[in-house]
């Protein structure tokens, strides 16, 4: 009788098991597992199918390349420095820009600058003095604009301020109260963007392709009415930004500008359309430049200009789908393995939840034993 229990064990583990189906008159089940089947057809069909489109193969990384180029002239006047023309070479910065782009709308010039000896200006807290100990020689002005000679002198009637080397005179500091190149609201600002799935081996670009060489100098872009051209009224894109051109123009600012591409290759080419999108990053930019020159006897100056503007920072992004039997394949038989979970979820209500069921545990669960006259014969 000992050597039986292992023997039985052995034949446990080679005993199959079939399904049972049984029909049973619950219509609260009935109704939970048609809830449920509903449910994952909807999920499949609205969601997989439809929204996310699981039946393509996608790729999600275009390589894409952007040229940008600004136009438009402005004058302006600068206290004590007259008027000056500035053309896209003056203020856009680079002059062929990329990815980024720097649009100047306001600036501070300092002309005739070089190399000596002068006050510094009052408006660096460490440059302030009363006494030549208040500037020890050899040490530089902190956010200042040179180094301490170690004197303390008069910068005008009522401030002392320390000596110092450097360019001079110091830079001026005083913001005009309106931007200088206000006429910049209505620059515009071309952008070329070609974007490459390689994937799929397929590229597009967001300018229309035209033998007209006067449409991308007369057409401005308008999301309902010219989506195909490319040129940006900077007033429109600061405006997209949430703000408004004045206030960002005095001081500066950073805007990004968003390229997303949704093309769906299974659709016509020209419905492969660019949405561009305008969002504000920062409210203040700006930084300075200097232009260089020598004179007659030899020595050399500086105009500098302290340049305040708006920086476009320009990304790309972007995704392409095509129809593809593995993904279609996929999501099939996942739709196919929610039916089959929702099943399971009835069964497991209706033999541990419900209150007849020990009634279906029995009916579904049955041992099938062969005739014992067959099983005799058999040993």
């Amino acid at each position: 009788m000992r050597s039986q229990g292992p023997l039985r064990a052995c034949g446990a583990l080679l005993d199959y098991k079939t399904v049972k189906f049984a029909l049973t008159r619950n219509r609260r089940v009935g109704l939970l597992h048609r809830l449920l089947q509903l449910g994952v057809l909807g999920y499949v069909l609205g969601w997989v199918l439809l929204a996310r489109k699981g039946y393509q193969d996608t790729d999600r990384a275009p390589r894409a390349a952007v040229v940008t180029k600004m136009k438009g002239a402005a004058v302006a006047e600068a206290v004590g420095k007259g008027r000056r023309l500035w053309d896209a070479a003056d203020y856009a910065r680079p002059p062929q820009g990329e990815n980024v782009l720097f649009l100047v709308t306001n600036f501070i010039a300092t002309a005739q600058q070089s190399q000596g000896t002068c006050p510094e200006s009052p408006s660096v807290l460490d440059a302030v003095c009363t006494e030549d100990a208040d500037c020890p020689v050899g040490n530089p002005v902190v956010h200042g604009n040179g180094i301490k000679t170690g004197k303390c002198v008069m910068f005008n009637t009522t401030h002392s301020t320390c000596e110092i080397y450097g360019w001079c005179p110091v830079e001026n500091n005083t913001v005009p109260r309106k931007p200088l190149l206000a006429e910049a609201e209505n620059f515009t600002l071309f952008i070329k963007n070609t974007v490459h799935f390689t994937k799929f081996n397929f590229s597009k670009c967001n300018a229309l392709q035209t033998n007209d060489p006067t449409y991308f100098k007369s057409c401005t872009y308008d999301p309902f009415f010219n989506r195909s051209c490319p040129v940006f009224r900077v007033r429109d894109m600061v405006e997209a930004a949430g703000e408004t051109f004045g206030d960002l123009a005095l001081l500066g600012g950073s805007i990004g500008v968003r390229i997303e591409w949704d093309c769906d290759l299974d659709h016509p080419a020209a419905q492969c359309q660019p949405q561009y999108s305008f969002s504000l990053q920062d409210r203040r930019y700006n930084f300075r430049t200097a232009s260089y020159y020598w004179d007659s006897q030899r020595r050399l100056y500086r105009n500098l200009l302290k340049l305040y503007g708006i920086r476009f920072d320009i990304s790309v992004h972007g995704q392409a789908g095509k129809f593809s039997i593995i993904p279609a394949a996929v999501s099939f038989g996942t739709g196919i393995a929610f039916f089959g979970a929702a099943t399971v979820v009835c069964d497991l209500v209706l033999l541990y939840l419900d209150a007849k069921a020990d009634f279906y545990w029995k009916e579904k669960f049955e041992e099938a034993k062969p005739p014992k006259g067959k099983t005799e014969a058999a040993a």
